[in-house]
């Protein structure tokens, strides 16, 4: 367990991956499937299906390779040396998906996403339990989840500069390069930033663990009521953005009329998201991470309707809409993290198992079912109410309905994540209790300990005594 407060360099340092994997994860949901969809020629079915599958199947090695974090070990600890192990699968699983190479068909697509799927998994899992394990303290917790959500959140408008950059340099044009150069960030950045966080960065020594088998990881789902409720909630935050995220730049550029603004614009709602953490984290050590977590999603679920009410083909309108509902971006992420790591202290109170990396790969599991339903619904419904990715070859109606899923459905699924989290039991003084708790059962096996050794030197040294 961790002694003691981290470094502000030491927190630097550690949410410094968080850059390149935010910069591989969001063109996952908001740019590749509109370029395999209109630019490699796949049909929007197709597509919307293939990243719900892959998705899936993601879902189903997340509690293995959680298990398996949390039971291999290596001279680093138990986090670190998956980090690195993930890198270079990162690197040309991204290479192959941002630059096809040859033929591209849905085989291709769904092959690559499943190889990168594995990467990613290694890595976000392996972080976020390594940032769980750092710190003992409630509010630190959240402020370790702060810098790691400032990190991806920096990532993520920091790779939208890059095809903002390319669409108004080529007049709305060149997806492709666009495309290729949020890969090239990734593959650059990603070994950079890992490298300096294994250096610079400790881990602490855990408890010792024991098996765990499949029945006892649905056990956790089935008891464990704290458990179940945080991954509710994270499930409901997921599908909010993915479907926004999904949909995004056909809501920009069809819907809105602003197709050469599109990236610019996104970019905004990511800035405004950044300046956001930093106040839903004051709120967090002021009044609670859970009712902060609840009022960031009530919040978001009344601005981004407001967009309804907003002008056709004005930047200026859409710039005020992405600022007023990027604000909430980034709460639910960091914030039912942090609360996670006091999850796990329940759990390591209850079993004497630290059993991180596992409660970490049911949270990346929840949230990647949101995300997966997001596109895997939304790509079919486009289908269904007649859309079509071309200038002017949609009706009044089909684009209101776009409209209406657009801000529709989100604020529904975040409505409900900020009443599953409201009345969240584990506040700062219930894990305080249980630190506490902890603490004394720590001592009191270090008493023990001293005393077999104690013990056990009294007798070697009588059965060492020469006899009379």
């Amino acid at each position: 367990m961790a002694k003691g407060r981290i470094s502000r360099g030491q927190l630097a340092a550690f949410a410094l991956p968080s850059i390149p994997i935010s910069a591989l994860g969001l063109p996952i949901v908001v740019y590749l499937p509109p370029f395999y969809a209109e630019d490699m020629g796949l049909s929007l079915s197709l597509v919307g299906w293939i990243f719900m599958i892959a998705r899936f199947w993601d879902v189903f090695t997340d509690p293995v390779l959680g298990t398996v974090s949390d039971r291999i070990h290596s001279p680093w600890g138990r986090r670190r040396h998956w980090i690195v192990i993930s890198t270079p699968i990162l690197m040309f699983s991204a290479w192959m998906l941002f630059m096809p190479q040859g033929e591209v068909t849905g085989l291709y697509l769904f092959g690559w996403m499943v190889v990168l799927y594995v990467g990613w998994t290694l890595i976000t899992i392996s972080h976020m339990s390594w940032g769980a394990e750092l710190s003992q303290d409630y509010d630190e917790r959240s402020s370790i989840q702060g810098w790691r959500e400032f990190a991806l959140i920096f990532g993520s408008f920091t790779v939208l500069a890059l095809p903002a950059l390319v669409e108004f340099a080529a007049d709305g044009t060149g997806r492709s390069d666009s495309v290729a150069a949020m890969g090239w960030f990734v593959i650059i950045l990603l070994p950079l930033t890992v490298g300096v966080a294994v250096w610079a960065v400790p881990e602490f020594k855990g408890v010792p663990q024991a098996a765990i088998n499949w029945m006892e990881s649905g056990r956790l789902l089935l008891k464990n009521t704290l458990l179940r409720r945080v991954l509710l909630a994270d499930l409901l935050v997921g599908v909010a953005p993915g479907i926004t995220g999904s949909l995004y730049i056909f809501f920009a550029s069809y819907v809105m009329d602003l197709p050469k603004w599109a990236s610019l614009l996104l970019l905004v709602y990511f800035v405004a998201g950044f300046v956001g953490v930093p106040i839903w984290l004051r709120m967090s050590h002021r009044f609670g991470k859970h009712r902060t977590l609840a009022t960031a999603m009530f919040y978001g679920a009344i601005a981004l309707p407001l967009v309804v009410f907003m002008p056709r083909g004005e930047f200026w309108w859409l710039f005020f809409g992405n600022v007023l509902y990027g604000i909430a971006y980034g709460a639910g992420s960091f914030l039912l993290r942090a609360i996670m790591a006091d999850v796990c202290d329940k759990d390591l109170l209850e079993t004497g198992q630290q059993r991180t990396g596992l409660y970490y790969s049911l949270l990346t599991m929840t949230n990647k079912i949101g995300f997966a339903l997001s596109v895997g619904i939304t790509y079919p419904i486009l289908d269904l109410i007649g859309f079509v990715a071309e200038p002017g070859a949609n009706s009044p109606e089909t684009l209101d309905q776009l409209l209406a899923l657009y801000v529709g459905m989100p604020a529904l699924f975040m409505l409900a994540a900020g009443l599953v989290m409201w009345n969240y039991p584990l506040t700062k003084a219930a894990q305080e209790e249980m630190r506490r708790q902890l603490a004394d059962r720590h001592h009191d096996h270090e008493t023990a300990a001293d005393a077999a050794a104690a013990v056990s030197a009294v007798a070697t040294t009588i059965h060492d005594r020469p006899a009379d």
